[in-house]
């Protein structure tokens, strides 16, 4: 798998993530916000490493990849003004709406015209590498993330689920 392919992976991911965060029920919003939250935080970092960090070296890749890393941030504050006890409340489901918007254009404008910049600016021989590189690190990230909760592991396939069903 290439480095594009693992991350439209995660993309999917999220994309469907977030389609649950806006549809679930109040009761059911935190397991799924948290999951979204860590699959979010552990994406931004492996893409950050594997991704951004080579383009950054190259003129052209600059502006782009500093507009992506905005969108990130924006992405990550917008998490934590949804990280609060109560999440049934309208004003949550309104800011989970944001989230959901902001998380839809970033990805949908990442693969439409970052990637497209991202494959001429990287070698075809390191896109391979890339790829395996940052479905590692991806797995490693989403366990540390998932450390800090109790309802959400990791599974032996490196996917998120509900703690009781990692064994």
């Amino acid at each position: 798998m290439n480095l594009f392919e693992a991350l439209r992976a995660s993309h999917d991911l999220q994309r469907k993530l977030c389609r649950s965060l806006v549809r679930v029920k109040p009761g059911e919003r935190d397991t799924v916000f948290i999951k979204l939250k860590i699959e979010l935080e552990a994406h931004a970092a492996s893409e950050e490493r594997f991704l951004y960090v080579p383009l950054l070296m190259t003129n052209a890749g600059l502006s782009a990849s500093r507009h992506a890393l905005a969108e990130h941030h924006t992405i990550e504050e917008l998490c934590d003004e949804l990280s609060v006890p109560d999440k049934s409340t309208a004003a949550w489901l309104i800011t989970a709406r944001r989230l959901s918007d902001k998380v839809h254009h970033h990805l949908r404008e990442e693969e439409r015209k970052f990637f497209q910049l991202a494959g001429k600016l990287i070698a075809d021989s390191d896109k391979a590498v890339l790829g395996k590189r940052y479905l590692k690190d991806l797995v490693e990230m989403r366990r540390h993330y998932a450390g800090a909760y109790k309802s959400v592991a990791v599974d032996r396939s490196g996917m998120l689920v509900s703690a009781g069903a990692a064994a």
